[in-house]
């Protein structure tokens, strides 16, 4: 479950870097076509700026989200432990011993 979590979490976080890249390109295109004459290159110009204020919006609001789902993960995670010590410590350990076998193979 952790895991399934851990791997929601990345790709959402990769999510959000790659729409933060493709809002500064077409911010940066923006600004190069601003010399640009034309109704149509105008109204373009027009949608593309009200399409990327509310991108800049739901990108917000999407990292929100990700914050407050990460600090509910992080809480759940901490009362398992707290309610459940030897548990993560099994855990913990066998988890470190797996790892130091792959480890050592190398």
């Amino acid at each position: 479950m952790s895991e399934l979590i851990d791997q929601s979490t990345v790709t959402k976080q990769k999510l959000i870097a790659d729409l933060k890249v493709v809002i500064a390109d077409a911010e940066e295109l923006l600004k190069v076509t601003a010399n640009q004459a034309g109704e149509k290159v105008s109204e373009l110009r027009v949608r593309m700026q009200e399409n990327l204020t509310s991108a800049r919006h739901k990108l917000a609001d999407a990292e929100a989200a990700l914050k407050e789902k990460s600090r509910e993960v992080a809480r759940v995670t901490d009362d398992y432990v707290h309610d459940h010590p030897w548990k993560a410590i099994g855990v913990a350990a066998g988890a470190g011993l797996l790892i130091g076998l792959l480890i050592g193979r190398r």
